[in-house]
């Protein structure tokens, strides 16, 4: 699990990179489910609030980033 406090360290490409694998690993587990390999079907959740997590923090960023250039 992503916790925000780990994601805020991050710089903007970190947390990008952080979305980014955090949606492969969803989407692993999304063919495992298909498959009816995945056995603990709760990880798909957990997973998914990650990714919104990790989005909202790297809005949050681009925010601020954007608002210290002006």
């Amino acid at each position: 699990m992503t916790r925000a406090n780990d994601l805020r360290q991050k710089d903007a490409d970190g947390v990008q990179a952080e979305v980014k694998s955090l949606q492969k690993a969803h989407f692993g587990l999304r063919m495992q489910k298909a498959t009816q390999q995945l056995t603990n079907t709760s990880t798909l959740r957990s997973t998914r609030r990650d990714i919104a997590r990790a989005k909202t923090i790297l809005a949050q960023k681009r925010a601020t980033a954007t608002k210290t250039k002006e």
